[in-house]
């Protein structure tokens, strides 16, 4: 298995639980129905199949049918973790607009989100809807990942508390919390070329005095990504998108 950081070219990726180290592969399920009935994949097409985890496989498909996409492997490589690691942590915002933007955010390349239940939060994730809701965040990043023809899927965890994500920001290399009333502009700051850069975006009703004060305690910088106001759905994908220019897309 080769070691490289291709761009996946316009073939389309499916997602395996695991990949067996064979000849051929079976995608199966809701992907094979998928790369059968909709895409309507055909034998000698190009795809890619991957484990999520940056191993990916290169193939052929050779058979399409009931059971699935059947692929005869030509290659099988695996991509690197990007560097730096950028981590969103979203204030949980109201109705759809929580997968709305962990897809934004997982086309524009976070590895890691945290939901986080801000003092202002209208959502409210109660002990009885959490595992839902950290289910419902995590098949929407399966899907823009899909989408992205991402190789590596970013990880979405367990819900963080106030004092959990001051944590979070006093290990990160850049720490920065998204506020309308802040100064100094986003695109200022230095990004570090390795570490980990977490981004901060509240909830619909803004950061309070107090988590403000905690965040910079801990470490975080409070900028400003323009002059207009962004929904907390979009703000993370618009602040990793201003980074990864100035980083991993130079």
């Amino acid at each position: 298995m080769t070691e490289q950081t291709p761009a996946l070219d316009g073939a389309p990726l499916f997602l395996l639980d695991e990949l067996a180290d064979t000849a051929e592969l079976l995608v199966p399920g809701p992907e094979g129905r998928h790369a059968v009935e909709v895409l309507r994949l055909q034998p000698g097409e190009r795809v890619h199949v991957g484990d999520g985890r940056g191993v990916v496989v290169e193939g052929d498909v050779v058979a399409a049918g009931p059971e699935g996409l059947r692929v005869a492997v030509q290659e099988r490589f695996e991509v690197p973790e990007p560097d730096p690691e950028f981590v969103l942590v979203q204030a949980l915002p109201k109705g759809d607009r929580g997968p709305l933007a962990v897809d934004l955010a997982t086309e524009l390349g976070v590895d890691r989100i945290v939901p986080w239940q801000a003092s202002r939060c209208v959502t409210r994730w109660r002990d009885d809807r959490v595992d839902k809701g950290v289910a419902k965040w995590r098949a929407a990043a399966r899907a823009a990942a899909k989408q992205s023809r991402r190789p590596r899927l970013p990880e979405v965890t367990e819900p963080m508390t106030t004092r959990e994500v001051c944590g979070l920001l006093a290990d990160a290399d850049l720490a920065v919390v998204l506020h309308e009333q802040a100064r100094r502009p986003l695109a200022g700051l230095p990004v570090p070329p390795a570490g980990t850069v977490v981004v901060v975006v509240g909830p619909e009703g803004g950061l309070t005095d107090g988590e403000v004060v905690a965040f910079r305690a801990a470490g975080a910088e409070a900028v400003r990504l323009g002059p207009e106001v962004l929904r907390t759905s979009t703000a993370g994908a618009a602040a990793l998108a201003a980074l990864s220019v100035r980083s991993r897309w130079a």
